[in-house]
């Protein structure tokens, strides 16, 4: 079987490209790397220290839609962060810039913190429980 690599980037159809651009940058400290416009829709990408790439589509003539995690596509967009001391600097990171979250969560399978972007798209801060232990 062919091989894939990696993650190569995300995009998110968005209502207002700006303000989803300027909370992931200002929230999460991605950089915009890449703007093209069309006639129907106005694209931008951005990159995380990561790496990760998210990219960010508004078509114009869908103003007024909203995300619902209950239609067929994305539900939601988990980023993974190295420890639990790491959620709980997020979760203060949060809270300082008065965003509505979730407390951190712990599972079998890790700890979560999750939020929503500006368009309610669910994003969540994952740590995976240590393998060996079980534990986070």
């Amino acid at each position: 079987m062919p091989r894939v690599t990696g993650l190569a980037h995300v995009n998110l159809s968005v209502r207002d490209r700006d303000a989803s651009i300027e909370f992931y940058r200002v929230v999460l400290g991605f950089k915009e790397v890449l703007t093209r416009d069309g006639k129907q829709w106005l694209h931008t990408e951005c990159r995380h220290p990561s790496g990760l790439v998210l990219g960010f589509t508004q078509h114009r003539d869908h103003f007024k839609a909203t995300f619902d995690p209950r239609h067929i596509g994305m539900d939601h967009l988990s980023l993974r962060v190295a420890s639990v001391g790491e959620l709980e600097i997020w979760e203060e990171r949060l809270t300082d810039l008065d965003i509505d979250h979730s407390p951190v969560v712990h599972t079998q399978q890790g700890s979560t913190l999750t939020f929503a972007d500006p368009d309610g798209i669910q994003l969540e801060l994952f740590c995976p429980a240590d393998p060996d232990t079980g534990e986070d």
